[in-house]
């Protein structure tokens, strides 16, 4: 199954998913169309080969999927400005944050395969963590769309009820992982390295560890039990910064976000 892929939205999520759908050779460059009102901006793409413009009627027209890349408080106006030309062959994927499949629904007011999908930011790298939601596919279909994002990382369906958590685990979780890899560079320097040396050591040290955990399907404890010897250095490290709140915090703060999304 290959369609015609329209990008609305190039800002830099949609910019970042028609680069690496054309890198990983997922399709072509001329069946991708990427509109946003400055087209200034698109000039790389266009350079590529990507079709690009402002007319998002068009680009829809002659597409059979659709991708929404744009800003919660464009959807209303800009689902509007092509929802005329959807029919019963397009396919609708939103990367809208929070805003529901039902929302979608009720603007476009036709039966069409919706679905939602939560990247993150390493999609910039073909390396995002990208949870999907979907009404109204069949089994194809939502193959497809699963495969398109499989190409730009890793990809789990789950229900639309989850998608909060999924930002938080998923996207907020970008940041959490990187103030660990920034602490574990602030250590290093304290123990004698260089900043540009405990850098590269403590993200390829990260990289790696997670890496074990999705290329061996381990559990992390287990990857824990072979660094940490008797009397050795790793488990003193560890039960100290258990002492000091390590999980319990990080735990407290996935719900304080959560929280926050959920409650405003």
């Amino acid at each position: 199954m290959k369609n015609k892929i329209a990008i609305i939205g190039g800002g830099n999520l949609g910019s970042a998913i028609a680069e690496g759908l054309l890198k990983s050779k997922f399709c072509k460059a001329a069946d991708i169309h990427v509109t946003k009102r400055n087209t200034a901006t698109l000039k790389n793409l266009e350079a590529k080969g990507i079709h690009t413009g402002s007319d998002n009627a068009a680009a829809v027209k002659q597409s059979e999927l659709v991708i929404l890349a744009v800003k919660p408080y464009q959807v209303s106006e800009v689902l509007n400005s092509f929802k005329k030309e959807l029919t019963p062959n397009h396919i609708v994927v939103s990367v809208v944050t929070g805003v529901l499949i039902k929302d979608i629904e009720a603007i476009i007011k036709k039966k069409l395969p919706v679905f939602r999908a939560m990247p993150n930011t390493a999609i910039a790298i073909q390396e995002s963590m990208t949870c999907i939601s979907v009404t109204n596919a069949t089994e194809k279909q939502t193959a497809y769309v699963k495969e398109l994002f499989s190409v730009l990382g890793k990809v789990v369906v789950i229900n639309e009820n989850l998608m909060d958590a999924a930002t938080v685990l998923g996207a907020c979780g970008t940041a959490y992982a990187m103030r660990y890899i920034r602490a574990n560079i602030q250590g290093g320097i304290e123990i004698g390295f260089d900043a540009v040396t405990a850098n590269l050591i403590a993200a390829q040290t990260v990289k790696g560890a997670a890496d074990l955990l999705l290329q061996k399907g381990t559990h992390p404890e287990q990857e824990i039990d072979k660094v940490t010897t008797p009397k050795g250095c790793t488990i003193a490290g560890l039960n100290e910064m258990e002492h000091q709140g390590f999980s319990s915090s990080l735990i407290k703060g996935i719900a304080t976000s959560y929280n926050k999304i959920v409650k405003g």
